[in-house]
């Protein structure tokens, strides 16, 4: 097969075996220090855990990517990227030592967020510095086969990486600072295999002329408000967006009351829950692959749109008949149908932001489209602390999550028959 052979050409490319290596070290080692950081807030036996504290920790992990990422791309043109790497990994491996140093001290809880939050900080550049990197190690017949397979054998490298974690913390009886530890290691390794790339191989090129930062800074935000200019004359890109914001919240309020119910309605200990918590990440995420095999043939028979309002209106459905039980086995069938229709809404909101939005904005809307997205999860978790009790069974997230998804689905439904109407009025023009 083609692909199959340009892959082993791709494989054979010792740069970019390298630099894949540099990923999948630092990949792995963001989802063992974000799983260390998970388990600490919420099964960690000194710890009350709280939805507060796990909104806290949410907003830790994922805000540094929506505040940071749209600017990270001014600073990565004027930084030897190789460099970035390097420097990045083992400032990463020295903070998530002194995270550790933490864990094992009592110490105020603004303080090892503020490690937390610096660790992730860093991680938005190496991660922008690997895909700007990518074009400098392949051939330019080989880039898209590349960027397919570089992010996702990341992905995977991080799920392996929380994974390991979870492992080592039931192994080491709940020791996080032991966990956080591995992390520092593989931040190093991943460093130490950087320093065998040329130093100027991965760019910038030198000599470029580049505007003042400040400059750069101020355009970069008004291209972001430019693009919401554009984004408002796209309507149909608006509302896949809208669609997908809401449906990112419900996502991550369900998440938030799935931890409470793994943390204490579930378990009667630590290792109870963390393997419930496990199972049900892992259910997630074969909804995920699945929704990745099945949304090409259910967006070729029910359009986009057709799709989003079947994805919204089954979790509608779906979602309270599972999830009012407040039982672990229908909960973990929920999460399979959950991830399987998030990915799904997912992968056909990309699909209508690429083809409505015109080629000179679409970065610009996909950097706002990544601040829509990580907002609308830690939102989530911030209004979940208000209303969820401490064992995580609320009746009332369970039936509000499941009206904004009939909303979401209505909504979807008619934005599809206007589609539908204005076809043919195209197709004449």
């Amino acid at each position: 097969m083609p692909v199959v052979r340009d892959l082993g050409v791709l494989l054979r490319l010792r740069n970019f075996r390298r630099l894949l290596a540099v990923r999948l070290l630092s990949q792995s080692a963001d989802g063992v220090y974000q799983v260390a950081l998970a388990t600490y807030v919420v099964f960690s036996p000194e710890n009350q855990t709280t939805p507060g504290a796990i909104a806290s920790a949410m907003a830790v992990l994922l805000l540094p990517y929506s505040l940071i990422g749209p600017f990270a791309g001014v600073l990565l043109d004027r930084w030897p990227r190789r460099q970035v790497f390097l420097y990045g990994n083992l400032l990463r491996a020295a903070l998530a030592c002194c995270t550790a140093l933490l864990l094992l001290s009592p110490t105020p809880d603004w303080l090892f967020y503020a490690s937390a939050l610096c660790v992730t900080a860093v991680n938005r550049f190496v991660l922008a510095g690997l895909s700007a990197a990518l074009p400098r190690v392949v051939d330019s017949e080989r880039l898209v086969l590349a960027n397919s397979l570089s992010p996702t054998a990341g992905t995977l490298a991080a799920t392996a990486g929380g994974g390991l974690a979870l492992a080592i913390r039931l192994l080491t009886d709940g020791s996080d600072a032991a966990v956080v530890l591995l992390g520092a290691l593989l931040y190093l390794f991943s460093a130490l295999v950087a320093v065998t790339l040329p130093r100027t191989l991965l760019g910038p090129v030198r000599g470029l002329h580049h505007v003042p930062l400040r400059e750069a800074l101020t355009t970069t935000a008004r291209g972001l408000v430019a693009g919401l200019r554009h984004l408002a004359e796209r309507r149909d890109a608006a509302h896949a967006l809208a669609a997908m914001t809401v449906l990112r919240f419900c996502y991550g309020a369900l998440t938030v009351m799935l931890l409470m119910l793994c943390r204490y309605a579930w378990s009667d200990g630590e290792s109870d829950g963390l393997a419930l918590l496990g199972l049900a990440l892992g259910t997630s995420a074969a909804g995920f692959f699945v929704a990745a095999l099945v949304t090409p043939w259910a967006v070729g028979r029910l359009g986009r749109y057709g799709w989003l309002a079947g994805c919204a209106g089954a979790a509608a459905i779906l979602e309270p008949a599972l999830g009012l039980p407040f039982a672990p086995a229908p909960m973990l069938v929920a999460a399979f149908v959950l991830g399987l229709i998030t990915q799904g809404a997912k992968i056909a909101t990309d699909t209508e932001v690429q083809t409505s939005v015109d080629d000179a904005y679409r970065g610009r809307v996909f950097s706002l489209y990544d601040v829509l997205f990580n907002v609308a999860f830690v939102a989530a978790a911030a209004v979940s602390a208000l209303v969820l009790p401490p064992d995580g069974r609320s009746a009332v997230v369970v039936v509000a999550v499941a009206a904004l998804y009939a909303i979401v689905s209505l909504a979807m439904l008619r934005r599809r028959r206007v589609s539908l109407t204005l076809q043919p009025a195209r197709i004449k023009e």
